[in-house]
């Protein structure tokens, strides 16, 4: 199973995790969804990006390490 995360880049060029309330990464089963809330967090940003404003968010698909490939545990 796939995984996804919502990345956006801050003025100095760093990239970080979107993350909720509770502070945890948020996470999303398809690449859809994650892009549908990304919408919905950062709509400037996002409709920026179709202008030629720059990439500035991003989805990024989340990749198991071995060891919770073989546990079948998800990536936190």
């Amino acid at each position: 199973m796939a995984l996804f995360k919502i990345e956006i880049e801050d003025d100095r060029g760093i990239w970080s995790d979107v993350r909720g309330p509770d502070g945890r990464v948020l996470t999303f089963d398809n690449e859809e969804a994650a892009r549908r809330r990304l919408a919905e967090l950062y709509p400037v940003q996002v409709k920026m990006e179709k202008y030629g404003g720059g990439k500035r968010t991003r989805v990024v698909r989340i990749f198991r390490t071995d060891k919770e490939w073989k546990d079948g545990t998800p990536p936190e």
